[in-house]
C-alpha cells in the first residue's frame, strides 16, 4: 500500500489520545452527545441534574452564535434548580485547567441540512471543544480546511449548536498538521503549525498530538491563549511563538526581578502577545500595576483601541498626565500611556507627592517598539524613580552594537537596557511560516548589470557628485513618471495601495507638485495624499537607522514654508474627501493623521507621500508597495520595508519595494543583522528569470495533462479534473507574481497570452460546474479544491469596460463585427465578476442593442434594461420561495452594507410561512445562496 488510509490515521490518533489521558467515549449521534454532556457536567460540578434542570442547561447553551458561545463557555450559569435554589454550573475550569474531564470520540454523526460524520472530537466536560479533521497522506491539507467549512454550513448549528463550542480546529494529512480558531470567516492563511521553543515546526501528526493535544496543554491553550476579539466578534488563538513569549515573561515575573525583551519580527502580532502578557500579569497578586508604554500619541490611542478589542473595556486611555497619575493611584490594573506622559508624571514637582506613594510598589512596565523609546534619559528616570520595577520590551528590530547610535558618546543596546532576550521569532521564521510576505525589491536606475531591463531608467541612483544631482528636477520628474507608469502593475490595478518615502520635506513638496500637475494634465487619476511635520529639523539626513517620530509640537520652532505647503495640500485633501482638517493646532493635525491612516487602509488613497511618518508602527494589509527615494539602513530599513508585507489574500503574494537609490548593500546588511547572512533568499523573492523558469515548468505539467484547450472537455474522471485544476492554479499563482515585475511579458514564457485566457475560461467553467452541483448531498473530491478566484479577477474588466466594447460593437460591420463580438464573449467568459452577468448581457446585445440609434445612449439604455431585469429577478425569487419582498430588500441592503452573508434567522423570518424544524436548515441555506447569487449577478460591479 503506497499511502496510509485515512481510517488507519484516525485509529492511531484515537489510541494516542487515549494514551495521553483522554478517555474514549463512543458517541454515535445527537442523543449520545446530550447523554454524555449531562454525565460529564454532573461529574465536573460534583452534583446531579434532573431532566428538567439539564434541559434548562441545554437551552442556555443553545443561545447565540460562535462568539457568544465562546463567552458562555467561560462563564458560569446560574441554574434555577427544581427546589428553587440557584446552582452555578461551571463549563470549564479556567484557573486550574488540568482539573477538567477529558474525553475523545470519533465518527460522531450529526443531522443538519446534510448528514455529517466528524473524524475525531476532543470533549472537555462533555462539550466538543477540539475538532480534528483528517485526510490521507498525499492529499492537500487545504482540503481538510474546506471540509470543516462545509460542516459550518451544513451541520454545526444543529444539535443545539453544541459543535459551535469548538474552540480549536486541527487539520492533518499525517505529514502536515495545523491548528486554528473557530472563526468561519478566516482563510487558510490563518492556520498555523505548532512549533517548539526554537520555532522548529512540528508537522507530523504523532509529534503534534504529543505536544499540543496533551490534556493539560490543550486545556491551557483554550482557557489562557484564546482571545475573544470584541470588535470583530471572533475568537483568536495565539501562535506558538506568542505562547512561548508570554510564558517566558510570566515565568520571569514569578521567579526573578530581572528584565527581559522579546524579539518578534515586525508584522508578527506583537500587540496581541503584549496584551496577553499584560492581561495574565494583572492577575498576579504580587503585581500592583502593569503599565504598557508606547512612544507616540497615535500608538497610544491605537493600542487602547486594540487592547479593548481583545477584551471589552479592559483599559482607558490616558488623555493627559493628570489622568495617568489618577490611574496610578486608583484600582486600574492595566494602564496604557505614552513615554512622554510617564516622564512628566515622575519629573514634574506638582505630581511628586502622589507618585511617591508608588515608588516601592511592584510595577511591571511593558515597552512597545523598545528599539525606539528607550534610548533617552527617560529610561534612567523610570529606573531611578520606581524602586520595585520590572521591565519588558517588545521589538522587531533590536539595537545591537552594530546598529547602535551614540548618544553623548555612549552607545546603548537593547540587551544593556533589558537584559536577556527571552524569545526570538525573526523575519526568516515569519516568512517560512507564511505569517508575513517576502519582499520583491526592484532597484530602478542606471545599473550596468541589467542594461536591457525596463528597470534601467535614466535615473541617478548614487549621490556621487552632489546633493544637487540627486535633487535635480530632471531626476525627480523621471521618478514621478516611472511611478505613474508602473503603479497599476505594482498594485494589481489599484487593488492595493502604496507609500512613497523621500529624503526631506522640500523634496516631498516637489514630488507632490509633480504628481499633482501630471494628474491635472490628464496623465493619471491616482489619489495622492501627504503628511509631514513642519517643525524645524524635519529631515533624516544621516540615515542612521532611526526614523524620527515626526510628531507635531506646538512648542518647537516652525518651518513656515513647510507649514504653508502642508496647509495647501490639506485643503486639496479636504475638497476631495469632504473633510475639514488643518494645521492650526495639534488636535486637528492629529485627526488629519488618523483620517489618512483610515483612508489608506480603506484604499481611498493610492499613494501616500511621507518623509518619516507612517514608516514605523503603521499596519495596513491593503498596502503592498513602497517607493523609496531616501537613504535607509538597519532597523529603519527593515521597519520601512515591512509596511508592505502584511498578509491579506492570495493576490498579495509579496511586498513590493521599488528603490530609486543604491540601497542594495544596506538591504543586505540589514537582512544579515536581523536574521542571518544567508537569509537573503528567504526574505527577498527570487529574480524575474527564476519565476520565468518556474512558470515554464508549470506549463509543461499542464501540457502533460491537457495538451490543448479542447482536451479539457475530454477529462473523464474527477481525479483528472482535480489534476487540471491544480496545474492551472499553479500557473495563475506564478503569473500573479510575474505580473508585478516591470519586465514581465508573455513573450518571455512558453505560454501565449490568448492561450492563458482560453485555459482560464475552462478553469472557470470547471468552477461553475462544481458550484452548480454543490446542492447535492454527495461531496465530490473536486469540491475540496480552492480555485483562488481572487487571482483571476481584474478590476479593469468590469461592466463599464463592457459598455465601452458595446459602443464599439454598435458601429462595427463585417469581419470587424465578429471580432468585436468575440472580444465581448471572451471578456465575459474570462472575468469572474462578469460570468454571472453573461446571459443578461448577451440578451441585451441581441434584443436591445440593434434598436439603439445613438451609441451615446447605450449606458442609459443598458441601465434601464438592467433595472427591469433586476426587478423581475427579485420578484421571481420572492414568488418561488414565498418571501416577503420588503424583508428581502432589507436583507440585501444589510448584506451590501456589512459585506456579511445573511444569517439563517433573518432569512427564515422573511418567509411568509415558517417552515418545520426538520426543513429549516435546508431552506435557510438554499435561500441564502439565492440571495447571494442575486447580489453577485445584479448588483456587484454595477454602478
Amino acid at each position: 500500500m503506497t499511502t496510509q488510509p485515512e481510517q488507519v490515521l484516525e485509529n492511531n490518533l484515537v489510541k494516542q489520545l487515549q494514551d495521553l489521558g483522554h478517555k474514549f467515549v463512543n458517541i454515535k449521534d445527537e442523543k449520545g452527545l446530550y447523554a454524555n454532556l449531562k454525565t460529564q457536567l454532573e461529574k465536573h460540578n460534583k452534583t446531579t441534574f434532573s431532566d428538567n434542570e439539564f434541559n434548562k442547561i441545554l437551552i442556555h447553551l443553545s443561545k447565540g452564535n460562535i462568539f457568544d458561545k465562546a463567552k458562555t463557555l467561560r462563564d458560569s450559569y446560574g441554574l434555577k434548580r427544581d427546589d428553587n435554589t440557584t446552582f452555578y454550573v461551571e463549563f470549564i475550569n479556567q484557573n486550574f485547567w488540568c482539573q477538567n474531564e477529558f474525553q475523545v470520540s470519533n465518527q460522531i454523526t450529526i443531522e443538519g441540512s446534510y448528514t455529517n460524520r466528524y473524524d475525531v472530537t476532543i470533549l472537555i466536560n462533555g462539550l466538543p471543544l477540539v475538532q480534528i479533521e483528517l485526510k490521507r497522506r498525499g492529499i492537500e491539507l487545504k482540503e481538510a480546511f474546506n471540509q470543516v467549512n462545509r460542516y459550518h454550513k451544513h451541520s454545526y448549528s444543529a444539535a443545539n449548536g453544541l459543535f459551535q463550542y469548538v474552540q480549536v480546529f486541527v487539520i492533518s494529512n499525517g505529514v502536515n498538521t495545523k491548528y486554528y480558531a473557530n472563526n468561519p470567516k478566516q482563510s487558510f492563511k490563518q492556520t498555523f503549525f505548532w512549533s517548539d521553543e526554537n520555532n522548529k515546526n512540528i508537522t507530523q501528526l504523532e509529534q503534534f498530538t504529543a505536544r499540543f493535544l496533551d490534556p493539560c496543554h490543550i486545556a491551557k491553550i483554550i482557557t489562557k491563549y484564546i482571545v475573544l476579539h470584541e470588535s470583530d466578534s471572533i475568537p483568536m488563538v495565539m501562535r506558538p511563538y506568542q505562547y512561548y513569549a508570554v510564558e517566558q515573561i510570566i515565568e520571569r515575573v514569578k521567579n526573578s526581578t530581572k528584565n527581559g525583551y522579546i524579539w518578534h519580527t515586525t508584522g508578527s502580532g506583537k500587540t496581541l502577545t503584549s496584551f496577553k502578557a499584560s492581561q495574565i500579569l494583572t492577575n498576579n497578586p504580587k503585581v500592583h500595576k502593569v503599565v504598557f508604554v508606547v512612544d507616540r500619541q497615535d500608538l497610544d490611542e491605537q493600542t487602547v483601541r486594540e487592547f479593548n478589542a481583545f477584551q471589552k473595556d479592559s483599559i482607558d486611555g490616558t488623555e493627559n498626565t493628570k489622568m495617568l497619575v489618577n490611574q496610578f493611584l486608583d484600582d486600574t490594573p492595566l494602564i496604557v500611556t505614552t513615554i512622554q506622559k510617564l516622564n512628566t508624571a515622575i519629573s514634574k514637582v506638582r505630581f511628586n507627592d502622589k507618585m511617591k506613594q508608588l515608588q516601592d510598589k511592584k510595577i511591571v512596565f511593558i515597552f512597545d517598539e523598545c528599539h525606539r523609546s528607550q534610548f533617552g534619559d527617560t529610561h534612567k528616570k523610570i529606573v531611578d524613580f520606581f524602586k520595585n520595577h520590572q521591565m519588558f520590551g517588545f521589538t522587531g528590530t533590536p539595537i545591537f552594537a552594530k546598529n547602535a547610535v551614540a548618544k553623548e558618546s555612549k552607545k546603548n543596546t537593547t540587551a544593556m537596557l533589558f537584559h536577556d532576550c527571552l524569545h526570538k521569532y525573526v523575519i526568516t521564521d515569519a516568512i517560512r511560516d507564511e505569517n508575513v510576505l517576502k519582499f520583491s525589491i526592484e532597484y530602478i536606475g542606471r545599473y550596468k548589470e541589467n542594461e536591457n531591463s525596463k528597470t534601467n531608467v535614466d535615473i541617478e541612483v548614487e549621490a556621487i557628485d552632489t546633493k544637487e544631482l540627486m535633487e535635480s528636477p530632471k531626476r525627480l520628474e523621471a521618478i514621478s513618471n516611472y511611478i505613474i507608469n508602473n503603479h497599476s502593475r505594482k498594485t494589481h490595478n489599484r487593488t492595493f495601495t502604496a507609500m512613497f518615502c523621500v529624503s526631506s520635506v522640500d523634496i516631498l513638496i516637489k514630488y507632490y507638485e509633480l504628481l499633482r500637475a501630471s494628474k491635472q494634465a490628464g496623465n493619471h487619476n491616482l489619489n495622492i495624499a501627504t503628511i509631514f511635520s513642519f517643525n524645524a529639523n524635519e529631515d533624516d539626513k544621516d540615515a542612521n537607522g532611526f526614523i524620527p517620530d515626526d510628531e507635531f509640537s506646538e512648542t518647537l520652532p516652525i518651518n513656515k514654508h513647510s507649514r504653508d505647503k502642508l496647509e495647501e495640500f490639506i485643503k486639496e485633501y479636504n475638497a476631495t474627501h469632504k473633510t475639514n482638517f488643518s494645521t492650526k493646532d495639534s488636535e486637528s493635525f492629529f485627526n488629519y493623521k488618523k483620517d489618512i491612516s483610515k483612508r489608506v487602509k480603506n484604499k481611498q488613497i493610492d499613494i501616500l507621500l511621507v518623509v518619516n511618518m507612517f514608516l514605523t508602527g503603521f499596519d495596513s494589509k491593503t498596502l503592498n508597495t513602497l517607493y523609496v527615494d531616501k537613504n535607509l539602513k538597519y532597523h529603519g530599513l527593515i521597519q520601512a520595508y515591512s509596511r508592505t508585507n502584511r498578509i491579506i489574500d492570495e493576490k498579495k503574494s509579496q511586498g513590493n519595494v521599488v528603490v530609486f537609490r543604491n540601497l542594495k548593500q544596506a538591504t543586505d546588511d540589514a537582512v544579515a543583522l536581523f536574521s542571518n547572512k544567508d537569509a537573503l533568499e528567504t526574505i527577498i523573492i527570487q529574480p524575474y528569470e527564476e519565476y520565468v523558469k518556474k512558470f515554464n515548468k508549470a506549463y509543461k505539467t499542464l501540457m502533460a495533462i491537457t495538451p490543448t484547450v479542447d482536451s479539457v472537455n475530454d477529462l473523464e474522471s474527477e481525479e483528472e479534473e482535480v489534476n487540471f485544476a491544480k496545474a492551472f492554479r499553479e500557473i495563475i499563482r506564478l503569473r500573479n507574481v510575474l505580473s508585478s515585475f516591470s519586465d514581465f511579458t508573455f513573450d518571455d514564457v512558453y505560454m501565449e497570452e490568448q492561450e492563458f485566457d482560453d485555459y482560464k475560461s475552462k478553469y472557470l467553467d470547471l468552477h461553475e460546474k462544481i458550484k452548480t452541483n454543490s446542492q447535492k448531498e454527495k461531496v465530490s473530491i473536486i469540491d475540496e479544491i480552492d480555485f483562488e478566484l481572487e487571482l483571476i479577477h481584474r478590476d479593469e474588466i468590469n461592466v463599464a469596460y463592457i459598455l465601452r466594447l458595446l459602443a464599439n460593437l454598435k458601429n462595427a460591420t463585417g469581419k470587424d463585427l465578429d471580432k468585436k463580438k468575440k472580444e465581448i464573449v471572451d471578456a465575459l467568459a474570462g472575468e469572474t465578476q462578469l460570468r454571472s452577468k453573461k446571459e443578461l448581457i448577451e440578451k441585451f446585445i441581441l434584443e436591445n442593442l440593434p434598436l439603439i440609434a445613438d451609441d451615446n445612449d447605450i449606458p442609459d439604455e443598458f441601465n434601464s434594461f438592467w433595472d427591469i431585469e433586476t426587478k423581475k429577478a427579485l420578484d421571481n425569487l420572492c414568488t418561488e420561495e414565498n418571501l416577503d419582498k420588503e424583508k428581502v430588500e432589507t436583507i440585501i441592503n444589510d448584506y451590501l452594507f456589512t459585506e456579511r452573508k445573511p444569517n439563517e434567522e433573518e432569512v427564515i423570518n422573511a418567509l411568509e410561512k415558517q417552515p418545520s424544524i426538520l426543513h429549516r436548515d435546508t431552506i435557510g441555506v438554499r435561500i441564502t445562496d439565492k440571495i447571494v447569487n442575486f447580489v453577485k449577478t445584479f448588483i456587484d460591479g454595477i454602478n
